[in-house]
């Protein structure tokens, strides 16, 4: 793979000198077309050691306009990045739409570094390579233009640079103890970078090897696939709001459902009930354990998220209360999702709640959360068909990073009748303290009651799964639903301890 990437190209002072105005002025007027679009550009840089990684990041910097570029250094975690899953600190570091995002270091330099030493197999390091392919592949879909140098030289060149950068006294810093280590191990790093470019190599997120042996060569090179990229991308359609709606209410009926179409929701036994009595000794008995078990996940650091979803007006925040009541103030914070932010609406969808996944031994409560996608996002036409319908996959994976980090994920679905949320809300336009709860979005979504049985049937179907299954709660008597909720979560816990 590497031996087209070692032949030597070499690029003169006069011919540099030459060629790079043009390109730079090209390139800062493609960065400013860029700025307003709902494009995020993310440049990563790799390569082998002493190739120049942080010169050409040097030179992107100098190029592009500052105010719209956002360079992250991944090489040493924090102790809050070493709390949280690995994908954390990258979804962190993620450009807004309109900016530039330039990567020293990514997503591939744990798991290269990790099956470089033979800490993972190889067939490890395939199953994380899998991983890195389909976060890009979702990047791309949400519209990210995605870039990845591989900047190449010989075993004998790099031997060569790192002794001439080690010898000059205004660059021997720059060779760190850990160089020499990875020159040592040459071989097996380049064993390990072919194996990775080739199985993530795709058209949305190409990778491009370029021979570092000749710094201008290896500038000018970076500068032309830049352009060229950014300029095919700025020439694609833009696709306006009003567009977005129009399409997405296209398939409109087909979400609606019908009144006696049969649903997981439909075998919910919803008579069920507790008298105060009996209420009152399992709730002190639920809340109890689940303090105990919230003391002990902190001992043991087990990180605990609990999603709360269900009708409006099913008791999600009395739910969530009888949880909290549980639980000391330090071990827990709630995340109430509303409609996102403009700064969340620059992210992908999944950007606002990985900020939120808490440190180890924390539990983090979401009165709603990312199925609001498949949800209200699908029965309202605020996401396109394509987008919902490869959610449930993004989720999945979400998820499925959040359990493989040793994390408890408990997800309940209140479910009442429609007679009973209807009693609810003219119950809530009664009483003054509680008319601020019933608003005209609730009584929309109310008309909209089949299509959204249809959706959390599809929810529960295709993101109930072995590491965060769904809990469907009987919610028509609220005492039985708060037990139902503390016990499962109860359950969850002690599993995971």
């Amino acid at each position: 793979m590497f031996e087209s990437a070692e032949l030597g190209p070499k690029v003169t002072k006069r011919r540099y000198a030459a060629e790079l105005p043009e390109l730079r002025s090209a390139l800062l007027k493609a960065h400013l077309s860029l700025k307003g679009t709902s494009t995020p550009l993310i440049i990563i840089i790799s390569g082998a050691d002493g190739a120049g990684k942080g010169e050409l990041i040097h030179r992107f910097n100098e190029w592009f306009d500052p105010r719209g570029v956002d360079t992250q250094a991944f090489w040493q975690s924090s102790d809050e990045e070493r709390d949280r899953p690995r994908y954390w600190k990258f979804w962190r570091a993620l450009p807004e739409r309109g900016r530039i995002g330039i990567f020293f270091g990514s997503w591939y330099t744990e798991p290269v570094i990790r099956r470089v030493h033979h800490k993972i197999t190889a067939r490890r390091l395939d199953l994380e390579l899998d991983r890195i392919a389909f976060f890009e592949q979702m990047l791309a879909n949400d519209g990210a233009l995605i870039i990845k140098f591989w900047l190449h030289l010989s075993r004998k060149k790099q031997l060569a640079r790192l002794k001439d950068l080690e010898s000059n006294p205004r660059s021997h810093w720059r060779v760190l103890p850990n160089d020499w280590e990875h020159f040592e191990l040459y071989e097996d790093f380049m064993e390990a970078a072919e194996r990775s470019i080739r199985r993530t190599d795709a058209g949305h997120a190409p990778w491009h090897i370029l021979e570092a042996s000749d710094k201008r060569h290896r500038d000018l090179a970076a500068g032309r696939i830049l352009l060229e990229a950014l300029e095919k991308k700025l020439r694609e359609p833009r696709i306006t709001g009003t567009e977005l709606a129009v399409h997405a209410h296209a398939s409109g009926p087909a979400r609606r459902g019908s009144p006696d179409q049969a649903t997981i929701l439909s075998g919910v036994d919803l008579t069920q009930k507790l008298d105060s009595r009996e209420y009152k000794l399992q709730l002190s008995k639920c809340q109890s354990l689940l303090s105990r078990l919230a003391w002990a996940a902190w001992e043991k650091k087990v990180p605990i998220v609990a999603v709360f979803e269900g009708w409006d007006a099913a008791g999600k925040g009395s739910g969530i209360r009888r949880v909290t009541e549980a639980l000391d103030p330090r071990l827990y914070r709630i995340v109430p999702v509303a409609a996102p932010t403009d700064e969340e609406r620059r992210h992908h969808y999944l950007w606002r709640f990985w900020k939120h996944i808490p440190r180890k031994g924390i539990t983090t409560l979401f009165d709603r959360s990312w199925y609001g996608r498949v949800l209200v996002e699908r029965v309202e036409g605020f996401a396109r068909e394509d987008e919902w319908r490869r959610a449930y996959l993004e989720i999945n994976d979400f998820e499925d990073q959040l359990a493989q980090s040793g994390m408890v994920l408990s997800k309940f679905w209140i479910h009442i009748s429609k007679d009973e949320q209807l009693r609810r809300f003219k119950l809530r336009e009664k009483i003054a303290f509680k008319q601020h709860k019933i608003t005209d979005e609730d009584w929309r979504n109310r008309k909209n009651w089949n299509g959204y049985q249809v959706a959390v049937n599809d929810m529960v179907a295709r993101t109930s799964t072995k590491y965060s299954p769904w809990t469907i709660v009987a919610g028509n008597d609220k005492k039985f639903a708060r037990i139902q909720i503390l016990k499962a979560l109860c359950d969850h816990i002690k599993a995971a301890l």
